[in-house]
């Protein structure tokens, strides 16, 4: 999941914010409000709405602390992390590459509940030294955001080991499965229908609860089975897909004849002449028989129609030094993880600093779902 606003950096791993975690950050500000107030009426608005506030903002650094915990171990197992993106229902570490072992797996895949679980631990052991006692409604503001604190963290520890791939639980349970079998393909298969059978039961009790009147808790669950049901059928179709094209190379669904354009013609050359007559989407511009770049549709519907014949391809190419390359070798999965992470439609086919061909992600999805389809 790409995020859309960049937060920065921490140990070397980019961070950022989904656009549907604004949704759940209102919602849990605007729930923590209605539960503070009508703990604790005799507060004045303006600190519970400040509690709320602070409350909420901790749980999402709680969360950036339970993926940085995955992130961390596996940085330390060799495992190289992209970035970490929250979003309306948690976070998600992007590594990007699967675990070459069982214990690699199940120690990343534990160590987000492992530190949220201590997170809680440790909120709720601080509000108890403040003077709060267990089951009692706490007194003050502090103690308040603590508790809940500790409890909500516990939670997240509990509901990420629930065992349905790809939740955390999911995952320590094909690492299991896959130490016992020593097949990786049929440990994340059991998962990921685990993962589906478990989503129904978040669904149908959602439904059920809904109809009991519980309101929002229902549809709270419907959200929670319908989010897992997703992740878990695209975990399926993935592992279905990876399986089929075991052997695919880049250089086997990879574009050979690149079309190459002048960087100094106009582009209304490049429209007329090129885009519109051959109905490419991507063409490569060569100078002294190096690649110099790229231009696709998306840089020319960037220039207004009335100054095409003004600007040259060269105005408006993206230069090599910004364009994802894969070698031949690569094997296909690989390089369309590596184009949907960059967020890019295509990269160049390069080996040693020689153009072999362009390798296109429309192109390639279908040519993935081809290869995807059962054999009849």
């Amino acid at each position: 999941m790409e995020s859309h606003i960049k937060l920065g950096r921490i140990f070397g791993v980019k961070i950022g914010l989904h656009y549907t975690w604004i949704i759940i950050a209102l919602l849990i500000v605007f729930s923590l409000v209605s539960r503070f107030h009508e703990m604790r009426p005799e507060w004045a608005t303006g600190v519970v709405w400040a509690t709320a506030i602070i409350t909420g903002a901790l749980f999402f650094a709680a969360i950036i602390a339970h993926e940085l915990s995955h992130a961390l171990i596996a940085k330390l197992r060799g495992l190289p992390v992209h970035s970490i993106t929250l979003f309306a229902l948690g976070g998600m570490a992007q590594i990007e590459a699967d675990a070459a072992d069982a214990k690699t797996e199940l120690w990343v895949s534990i160590a987000g509940p492992v530190a949220s679980a201590l997170l809680g631990f440790i909120c709720l052991g601080l509000a108890l030294s403040l003077g709060w006692t267990m089951l009692t409604e706490p007194g003050t503001p502090l103690m308040a955001m603590l508790v809940w604190l500790g409890y909500i963290n516990i939670m997240l520890a509990i509901y990420n080991m629930i065992p349905g791939f790809p939740m955390d639980g999911g995952r320590a349970l094909r690492a299991v499965i896959w130490r016992i079998t020593g097949d990786r393909a049929r440990a994340t298969c059991i998962a990921t229908l685990m993962g589906q059978f478990i989503a129904f039961g978040f669904i149908v009790l959602g439904l059920h609860s809904f109809l009991q009147g519980v309101g929002f808790g229902g549809l709270w669950f419907i959200l929670i089975g319908w989010f897992l049901l997703q992740a878990a059928r695209s975990a399926y179709r993935r592992l279905v897909m990876n399986e089929r094209l075991r052997g695919v190379r880049v250089s086997d669904v990879m574009a050979r004849d690149c079309p190459v354009v002048d960087g100094r013609s106009n582009l209304q050359t490049l429209v007329f002449e090129y885009l519109l007559r051959t109905g490419g989407h991507c063409f490569v511009i060569v100078e002294n028989g190096a690649v110099a770049g790229l231009i696709t549709r998306d840089e020319v519907r960037a220039i207004d129609e009335a100054r095409w014949p003004f600007t040259t391809v060269n105005d408006v190419i993206v230069p090599v030094d910004r364009l994802q390359t894969v070698r031949p070798e690569t094997p296909v999965t690989e390089a369309l993880d590596m184009i949907e992470r960059a967020g890019v439609r295509q990269a160049l086919v390069m080996s040693d600093d020689r153009l072999e061909g362009i390798l296109l992600r429309d192109q390639l999805l279908r040519s993935l779902a081809t290869r995807a389809e059962p054999d009849k």
